[in-house]
C-alpha cells in the first residue's frame, strides 16, 4: 500500500506550483486547460504569459518527483486544501477497500476505468488504484524522494482520520494514519470540509 498522490485546491494555484518546482525540486508534467472550446494539455516550457496571451484557462496543474504525484487546481482558498488523497493497493486491498466503501453506503465514483474514488463522508475522498503499469513506474522512483509524512489541518482530526484508517483497513493512531511508507496526520484548529495542507516531510 503506498500513498503516491494528492490534490490540492487552491486560489494561489501559481505560488503553490512555483513552490514544487523551484523549493522542492519537482518536475512540471503538464498544465490541463481550455483555450476557447478547446481541451489541451501543455507541456513543460511553455511560461504563463505565453499561456495568459494565448487565453488559456487552467483546469489543473500536475507536478511529479520520483514516487510522488501532486496535482494543484484553482479554487477559494488561500491556503491549499486537499479535495483527495491517491493510495495504490494490491488487488486485495483494493477489492477490500470497495467492499467496505459498499458496505457503508459511501459513494465510489469511477472515470473511464482509469480512477476510482471513494467518498470518506469526512470532507475529502480517497482515490484508490489496484495494480497498475504506471504506478509501479512511479514507485520504482522511491529512491530518489517519497513521502514521508502528510499533515493536514482539520475540524475535527480523529474523526478524519478514522475514517481514512477505517476505509483503508488501517490501525487508527490517534490523529494519524500509517498509509504505506507514509504517515498521515490530522492537526486540531483546521476548517471544516476539506482537510487544510500543514506540512509535508519528503526523504
Amino acid at each position: 500500500m503506498h500513498l503516491f498522490h494528492y490534490h490540492l485546491v487552491t486560489s494561489q494555484l501559481r505560488d503553490v506550483e512555483a513552490r514544487y518546482l523551484g523549493k522542492l525540486g519537482f518536475d512540471l508534467v503538464a498544465r490541463y486547460g481550455r483555450i476557447g472550446d478547446e481541451h489541451v494539455a501543455v507541456d513543460p516550457g511553455v511560461s504563463w504569459e505565453k499561456l495568459d496571451h494565448d487565453g488559456f484557462k487552467l483546469r489543473l496543474s500536475e507536478l511529479e518527483r520520483g514516487a510522488v504525484n501532486v496535482v494543484v487546481q484553482p479554487g477559494h482558498w488561500r491556503v491549499p486544501r486537499v479535495d483527495h488523497l491517491g493510495v495504490a493497493l494490491d488487488e486485495d486491498d483494493f477489492q477490500s477497500v470497495l467492499g467496505r466503501a459498499m458496505q457503508w453506503n459511501l459513494r465510489v465514483q469511477e472515470h473511464g476505468g482509469r480512477r476510482t474514488f471513494v467518498a470518506t463522508n469526512a470532507g475529502y475522498r480517497l482515490e484508490v488504484h489496484p495494480p497498475r503499469e504506471w504506478i509501479d513506474e512511479l514507485l520504482a522512483e522511491a529512491d530518489e524522494l517519497r513521502l514521508a509524512e502528510l499533515q493536514l489541518r482539520a475540524d475535527e482530526p480523529e474523526t478524519k482520520a478514522g475514517a481514512l484508517a477505517d476505509i483503508l483497513g488501517l490501525e487508527l493512531q490517534g490523529d494519524a494514519v500509517q498509509v504505506g511508507d507514509t504517515l498521515v496526520r490530522f492537526l486540531p484548529d483546521g476548517p471544516e470540509g476539506r482537510p487544510e495542507l500543514h506540512g509535508e516531510r519528503f526523504i
